[in-house]
């Protein structure tokens, strides 16, 4: 039987998605394991998590929470008629890679899915609504999952902006159907940014 303070860490760990029981059982010996220091690294790093990191307000993209808006949104050179719609931060991170795109980003928050109760009204589709407005927006590129639900809430998108001056196109078909847009390479990802469409 473990002690408990190892059993506590093995349920802890175990919460992680793709993380079953066995290894989150080797996650928590290697930690109990490892050097003191390693470890508070980490008990740190996990602990500062939640008081570090803050939702700017625009975008909803994940920033510092000394800041008030997206560095990206801030910066002046970026263009604020262009916004790219993507399902998380994780996304906004591989765009960002291809150094193939000039403008801003709106984070949903997720995408709507039925079998996960993820509805439209839990993502940030009305902020965006509000934001084309705002910001004189004149492009939309959605930039969602060529999946199911990416294709689901790119519609739902399409359909809420009906009746607006707005050009709205897709990442072009460089992508492969069911491929996440954080684990695809930059060239795929800036061909898919220069062959968008018109939806």
């Amino acid at each position: 039987m473990l002690p408990k303070a190892l059993t506590n860490l093995v349920d802890a760990l175990s919460q992680l998605p793709g993380v079953g029981p066995r290894t989150a059982e080797r996650y928590a010996y290697y930690l109990f394991k490892t050097q003191k220091k390693a470890a508070s690294d980490i008990v740190e790093a996990l602990s500062g998590l939640k008081e570090g990191i803050t939702v700017c307000p625009v975008t909803y993209e994940l920033i510092s929470s000394d800041r008030k808006l997206s560095p990206i949104y801030d910066d002046k050179n970026r263009d604020k008629t262009t916004v790219a719609i993507v399902e998380d931060m994780f996304d906004v991170v591989a765009l960002e890679q291809t150094k193939a795109y000039s403008g801003t980003y709106h984070v949903l928050g997720g995408l709507i899915s039925p079998i996960d109760n993820m509805t439209p009204e839990m993502l940030h589709i009305p902020e965006l609504v509000k934001r084309v407005i705002a910001d004189k927006v004149k492009e939309i590129i959605i930039a969602t999952n060529a999946t199911i639900e990416g294709e689901s809430t790119a519609h739902y998108i399409q359909k809420q902006l009906e009746g607006k001056k707005i050009k709205i196109t897709r990442l072009a078909q460089g992508l492969p159907i069911g491929l996440d847009i954080e684990y695809a390479d930059q060239i795929t990802l800036s061909r898919a940014l220069e062959g968008r469409r018109a939806v």
